[in-house]
């Protein structure tokens, strides 16, 4: 396998292998060592099918699911996003995966199944290098601090369209408000990240409204300072796997009215620490 650095801060572009193919346990371990040390990895010209995009994740651990998307045929772990140009994607904030479960994602595993002709983009920010940017005082300040992460808070503009309250039911009564801490540990790398986001974070944990906002704008603006972060320009077949606990991303919505179709599987974590 080869390894071309996608920028300074996170991300590497992997060549060299075939994830169509028959993978060994040592191809697995590569995979997530180097997941650990970029926090993100692209592989382009993989035409995987869902056992085997199905089999490349299960290798990290665990499957998790999702409660507000449609998913692929026999694969219910495999969620299908789409954006047409009658119901076009309304994630446009920066956010790591499902912070609103008690153990979130520890990764996820997106495929590219239809990519526009120009645009959308993918962005990442290292919540590593956030961390590691702040100063030593403000690092002592955020590390007692806890924060609540919601689902009815990141699916919002969902829940107020017609019928929305009503499809999403199930999924608010299942996932309450959880706290996690502003800073978690990463528990393979030992490193320290920032862990709030602006999709489902919503407030920290014994502080006065508007101290809580200042701070938390002031961090989301800090964690996507562009030396952190690196941007992948998709094709047709491509794979990203990134670490959901030392990461962020966000989607660049450029293209509309065209048909983006991506295939999602995300990997059970830990609570954070």
């Amino acid at each position: 396998m080869k390894i071309k650095p996608a920028a300074g801060a996170l991300g590497a572009e992997i060549s060299g292998i075939d994830l169509t193919g028959e993978l060994r346990a040592e191809d697995y371990r590569a995979i997530r060592a180097m997941l650990v040390e970029h926090e993100v990895i692209f592989f382009r010209n993989q035409d995987v099918t869902p056992a085997q995009q199905h089999a490349l994740a299960s290798s990290f651990g665990p499957l998790q699911t999702h409660p507000a998307y449609a998913t692929v045929e026999g694969f219910p772990e495999i969620t299908i996003l789409e954006s047409t140009a009658d119901k076009p994607s309304k994630i446009e904030c920066w956010h790591s995966d499902m912070t609103f479960r008690q153990h979130p994602p520890m990764g996820t595993v997106l495929r590219s199944k239809v990519i526009p002709e120009k645009g959308g983009d993918t962005l990442w920010s290292s919540m590593t290098s956030a961390y590691d940017g702040l100063s030593a005082q403000m690092q002592t300040f955020l590390a007692e601090l806890t924060a609540v992460h919601d689902f009815s808070y990141g699916f919002k503009e969902s829940l107020a369209e017609q019928g929305g309250a009503e499809r999403l039911a199930r999924a608010v009564a299942d996932n309450p408000p959880v706290h996690h801490p502003v800073i978690r540990t990463h528990p393979e790398s030992g490193k320290k990240v920032i862990f709030v986001n602006p999709l489902f974070t919503t407030h920290i944990v014994g502080l006065p409204a508007a101290e809580s906002r200042a701070i938390l704008e002031f961090l989301y603006q800090h964690n996507t300072t562009p030396e952190f972060t690196c941007r992948f320009a998709w094709e047709a077949n491509c794979i990203a796997i990134w670490d959901n606990r030392s990461t962020q991303h966000k989607p660049v919505n450029d293209y509309f009215p065209a048909y983006r179709c991506l295939e999602r599987i995300v990997i059970d974590g830990d609570k954070p620490y």
